[in-house]
């Protein structure tokens, strides 16, 4: 089989289809026929090398982070799956294989498809849904009433996000371009801010909570409009020792490491007297069901921009890297 792979670190022409063996699945997995995966920036940075000091994969190795598709098989003591069930994950980050025909994860990473989407909407749910689920209610607590800002509301992380923090009870305010205002606004948004002609920190304070999917000038400037005694959340900024020790049960040296790559942001934070949380999502198969209700209740719908066939993964890739998508980019599997 073919499947689009990570020969080293570096620019995009670092990833090639090549031909790679099928996958067997080991004791506790499952091995699922691939239909389609999603991608994320997270891809693009493990390309560059970015998350090395996290990461440490095999190279060469099958890229991508989430999938969906149907169970073929399944290794020794799996139980609660058939063959022939319709699946999603977010595979270990460890190991990634999502762009391929074939791939083997641990069942405690996958969920039965929500019923209502089909397998591109599927394919794009896992990791940016468990991100912005485990963001709101873990890190968050986003209760009822609260007034949340989600900066960066058109992409991936950002709609489902909208979606959660609204089901949760929230008053959504997000930014986003004049292209995106529909999209964010059909998904519960209440207030939009357009970035390219509004900075919010000159029209927003006293927010209950953020929730930062950019990073850089709109990280610093988030600190300055929520609540004294709040926390901003980010997926956009850098590391903290929290990052280390609690996502990725790391010990002191990576903690450590952390706390300086992140010391001028978190005296930023500290400044206004608010914390500074820098969240890597955890793959869960609980929360995958958790959101897998949630799409069948209809509280969350799934967002696809554009998808493209497995032979043009490198244009599916630059497409992403443009950071124009609404929503996700999806790879189609043959």
């Amino acid at each position: 089989m073919r499947g689009y792979v990570l020969t080293k670190y570096g620019k995009p022409d670092v990833m090639e289809l090549r031909e790679v063996p099928k996958p067997v699945p080991g004791a506790g997995e499952l091995l699922i026929r691939v239909r389609a995966a999603g991608l994320n920036p997270v891809d693009y940075k493990i390309r560059e090398g970015q998350l090395k000091v996290i990461h440490r994969l095999p190279l060469p190795v099958v890229a991508g982070s989430e999938l969906a598709g149907v169970v073929e098989g399944m290794g020794a003591g799996v139980e609660g799956f058939e063959v022939g069930d319709r699946v999603m994950t977010r595979v270990d980050p460890n190991r990634l294989g999502a762009l391929a025909p074939y791939a083997t994860v641990a069942a405690d990473l996958v969920a039965p498809m929500p019923e209502k989407l089909d397998f591109d909407q599927a394919a794009g749910l896992p990791l940016a849904a468990l991100t912005a689920l485990q963001a709101l209610r873990d890190e968050m607590r986003v209760r009822p009433g609260q007034r949340i800002l989600i900066i960066g509301g058109a992409g991936g992380v950002g709609t489902y996000a909208i979606q959660l923090a609204v089901w949760m009870g929230a008053h959504v305010t997000t930014t986003a371009s004049s292209a995106g205002e529909e999209l964010v606004r059909s998904l519960g948004a209440e207030r939009v801010i357009d970035y390219k002609t509004t900075r919010f920190k000159d029209v927003l304070s006293g927010m209950d909570g953020v929730f930062d999917l950019v990073g850089g000038q709109d990280l610093t400037d988030s600190f300055g409009v929520v609540r004294s005694g709040t926390t901003v959340v980010s997926v956009g900024g850098v590391p903290e020792p929290l990052t280390a020790r609690k996502d990725l049960g790391a010990g002191f040296v990576l903690a450590g490491l952390f706390s300086v790559m992140s010391a001028k942001t978190r005296r930023q934070a500290k400044a206004h007297g608010v914390g500074y949380r820098f969240l890597m999502m955890r793959p869960s198969g609980t929360d995958l069901r958790t959101l897998a209700d949630l799409v069948d209740e209809g509280h969350v719908r799934a967002v696809v921009d554009r998808t493209f066939p497995l032979e043009r993964a490198a244009d599916a890739f630059a497409y992403l890297e443009t950071g124009r998508a609404k929503g996700k980019v999806v790879v189609q599997m043959p």
